[in-house]
């Protein structure tokens, strides 16, 4: 039998690059993400740094599924609106964005999201006074600050783009 473990950990929506980094040091230690839940996280024993795994927000897509597994890519699973992928490193280089346009895009989409959860909690937060409206004022405060920080992401990939240019 497979050596197996579960191991729980949160991470905000605008940090999935430390999230990927973590899967991916997990598996150059020889543990591979084999399945995914809210905060939770499960592997199995695998030769270290076996394979590569990335993550996305992407929405729900059969289609798109099939053609990353064409890739050579095992879908993992999906938590909410992210879905995992790992592929074995002998195939080479793993990236799920191929341009700075694409990663923009995904982070533009990211931005998006916070920005509408944010929304509706200050609304909800400003028109119901009540114990409970500070709860969503602290999460619309949350939100904005993670929209900051995909923004800055943004920024930084722009400039990218224009030294390229």
């Amino acid at each position: 039998m497979t050596e197996r473990k579960t191991l729980y950990k949160w991470f905000f929506v605008w940090d999935f690059d430390k999230e990927e980094a973590w899967l991916n040091e997990m598996a150059l230690n020889g543990w591979v993400l084999v399945d995914v839940g809210l905060c939770r996280y499960t592997f199995e024993r695998c030769e270290p740094g076996e394979y590569i795994i990335r993550l996305e927000m992407h929405g729900s897509d059969p289609d798109y599924v099939s053609f990353m597994e064409e890739t050579g890519a095992n879908y993992i699973g999906r938590c909410v609106q992210w879905i995992y992928f790992s592929r074995r490193s002998e195939y080479g280089e793993f990236n799920i964005f191929s341009d700075i346009d694409s990663k923009i895009s995904h982070l533009q989409g990211i931005a998006r999201m916070l920005m509408i959860i944010g929304a509706m909690n200050l609304l909800i937060g400003m028109v119901n006074v009540n114990e409970f409206s500070r709860i969503n004022l602290l999460c619309a405060t949350l939100l904005m600050y993670g929209l900051g920080r995909i923004h800055g992401k943004i920024e930084y990939l722009e400039n990218e783009r224009r030294l390229h240019e």
